[in-house]
């Protein structure tokens, strides 16, 4: 007995489809087509694959037995495929990433790109979003982690984090006096959704250091100068999340996004983004 790789292929469409005419789509194949590959299965191990119920077609048990078998060979053929392909890519991709999400986000990231094209190597540009999509947008770099929302660009959602008010581990806020602030200077998605915040609740506030950088705001935070809106991911044994208890407005979740430069004819960035998306989604 010799089990047909694509008739498998088709045999698997039709289960997760759930429907014949769902997986003539699929396999970009006619109704027909299907039927007649899966006749030739079913004729092959001299068993039905699929029977009646009703006026759907359901799995029978030799079909429940063979789809676990034909899922695994036609995922392992595929990744035996993928693997080989990505053997041959090489060269570099220019990726951008903000400074805060540089340790959290970027290791696995890098991992599963690493595993899958051993051998592209990526060069990593460290900037604020704001300045990370203007580079990609150039042709700077072929790729970027940003918390802007473009939808001028390929992008899929990398991670959804929690925006914090953070101050040193020892900071106390004086209730009698107005809000100690560290920002960014602009533009800045996490200095606007401070001040918007600020302002809708008509919280008091002062603007004690503006810095260009996430080192910046860290020292001066670190240094008890005030208080910052960031994503939790900047977050350690220095810090502390201040709780809406001590009179701070709630503030929004934040998407990090993974963008493909919309113009980008890198084919290893095409690839990294299209195994990304699909993980992710």
């Amino acid at each position: 007995m010799r089990l047909d790789l694509e008739s498998l292929r088709t045999f698997v469409s039709i289960v997760e489809r759930g429907s014949f005419a769902a997986a003539a789509g699929g396999v970009h194949k006619s109704q027909p087509a299907i039927t007649q590959r899966i006749r030739g299965l079913e004729q092959n191990i001299g068993k039905p694959l699929f029977v009646k119920s009703g006026r759907r077609k359901v799995l029978s048990d030799d079909g429940l037995r063979l789809y676990e078998y034909a899922r695994r060979l036609v995922t392992l053929h595929d990744e035996a495929c993928k693997a080989m392909a990505n053997q041959q890519l090489q060269g570099d991709i220019r990726l951008g990433s903000p400074d805060d999400v540089s340790d959290a986000i970027l290791p696995s990231l890098l991992q599963r790109f690493s595993s899958s094209f051993p051998n592209v190597r990526i060069i990593i540009h460290v900037a604020r979003s704001a300045f990370l999509m203007d580079a990609m947008k150039r042709g700077d770099i072929d790729m970027a982690v940003s918390t802007r929302d473009d939808p001028a660009h390929p992008r899929t959602v990398l991670r959804t984090v929690p925006t914090v008010w953070i101050g040193a581990a020892n900071f106390r806020l004086d209730p009698n006096l107005p809000l100690p602030l560290v920002l960014h200077d602009e533009p800045s998605l996490f200095r606007s959704l401070a001040l918007e915040a600020l302002s809708r609740t008509q919280r008091p506030y002062r603007i004690n250091y503006i810095s260009p950088s996430l080192a910046g705001i860290r020292a001066a935070v670190r240094a008890g100068l005030g208080i910052t809106a960031r994503s939790v991911e900047m977050m350690n044994s220095d810090f502390r999340v201040l709780a809406e208890k001590e009179g701070l407005p709630r503030m929004p979740d934040v998407n990090f996004y993974l963008y493909l430069a919309s113009m980008n004819a890198n084919p290893m960035a095409r690839q990294l983004f299209a195994l990304m998306d699909s993980e992710l989604n």
